[in-house]
């Protein structure tokens, strides 16, 4: 049986970050993940899952040797936010009110995936096994046992659960969750934009969901198309040119000109787990929990997971698996989490639906918000994890 301080179950963005991190303070870490990402090359189509950095993950992997790699393969610089339901009351952010040189980055999940998988090999005390999947976890006096479909097995004195919303390890721990169903899905639209690269992502209210606009390198961008089950299932059935004509009815005209390149879709689920950890294992990212992407926060929630539990462990020295450690990350992650998910959750019902009163009470916010000045400075900073 191979012996190791930490297993790592999932090699996406944050288990691989989180491997790297306590790899670099000394540990002897495994990462188990099912399937290798595509090798990147630049005349490949964009991928559909991307994610809005912020300046607080850019810090994170900058410091994991990773962002330079990120730099070299392809990302969108944005610099403008805005959110509005009436086109006449906007709520507008910018890198320059913010004394920023921009507001964060638009990049392929699958290219921070990436950049983080090549730092690895620089770890003599980092194994990555791929293809791996593990079959069950078992507590011993001192750690884990886990069983791989191999018929491998593995002890760890830390068991790192970052394997996403379905993950095993929470199974295997015996830890519940706290779900609900949005009753909504999630279209992701890669177009080919007749305007040149965009520094500005956005996003209008309807009654029927968000609209939603992420500027990608190029003449490119992803958009966003919040809506019913059966209305996003009807979208997906229809061919490029039909779905180009509903874009064109029922997105602003900021897009201008599109081309589709390419569609998928999800449905739309908020989960939290009960606890983020028992003695031995620990929950990051989505297998902790996950959030309406209303905003584009769940990895950068994830990225600030792993960077609160790598503080926690170095900070504690020999002690760095004792129980008490993994509750100082919970203790530092979960109301921060909480809050994030409710926030986003209070917009989402707030502007789903048609009610004239409150059309016009949260248009009017959406006015106010866009004079309060410091107020909402504070609020970007605290979305942008600074």
């Amino acid at each position: 049986m191979e012996q190791f301080d930490v297993v790592v179950a999932g090699g996406g963005m944050v288990g691989a970050a989180t491997a790297i991190g306590l790899a670099q303070q000394g540990l002897s870490v495994a990462v188990l993940e099912g399937v290798t990402p595509a090798p990147f090359d630049s005349s490949q189509p964009m991928d559909l899952r991307v994610s809005a950095i912020s300046p607080h993950s850019v810090s994170l992997l900058e410091r994991l040797g990773a962002w330079e790699a990120v730099m070299a393969m392809r990302l969108c610089p944005y610099k403008r936010l805005e959110t509005w339901e009436h086109p006449e009351c906007r709520t507008r952010f910018s890198a320059e009110q913010m004394h920023l040189e921009r507001l964060g980055y638009i990049v392929e999940n699958r290219v921070i995936q990436l950049a983080l998988w090549q730092q690895f090999e620089l770890y003599p005390n980092l194994l990555l096994k791929c293809p791996a999947k593990m079959v069950s976890a078992t507590a011993t006096g001192n750690g884990y046992e886990i069983s791989l479909e191999d018929g491998s097995q593995l002890h760890a004195t830390l068991l790192v659960g970052a394997d996403g919303a379905q993950s095993r390890v929470r199974q295997q721990a015996g830890i519940g969750i706290t779900a609900w169903d949005y009753r909504q899905h999630c279209m992701l639209i890669n177009v080919e934009t007749a305007l040149p690269q965009q520094d500005i992502t956005w996003q209008m209210f309807t009654p029927h969901g968000p609209r939603s606009f992420l500027p990608l390198p190029g003449h490119q961008a992803s958009l966003v198309w919040y809506d019913s089950p059966a209305r996003i299932q009807l979208l997906s059935a229809m061919s490029p040119e039909q779905l180009e004509a509903q874009i064109v009815a029922h997105f602003p005209a900021e897009i201008g000109e599109i081309k589709v390149l390419g569609h998928g879709s999800f449905p739309l689920t908020r989960r939290h787990a009960q606890h983020y950890c028992k003695p031995g294992i620990v929950l990051l990212g989505d297998a902790a929990h996950t959030i309406n992407p209303l905003a584009g926060q769940g990895v950068n929630l994830g990225f600030k997971d792993v960077d609160v539990l790598l503080h926690e462990i170095e900070k504690s020295g020999q002690d760095w698996s004792k129980v008490r450690v993994l509750k100082a990350y919970e203790r530092r992650r979960r109301p921060d989490n909480l809050l994030m998910q409710s926030g986003m959750d209070f917009f989402y019902t707030t502007f789903s639906n048609n009610l004239l009163p409150l059309k016009l009470v949260r248009n009017a916010g959406l006015k106010l918000a866009e004079q309060a000045g410091p107020i909402k400075q504070k609020v970007l900073k605290y979305a942008m994890g600074m």
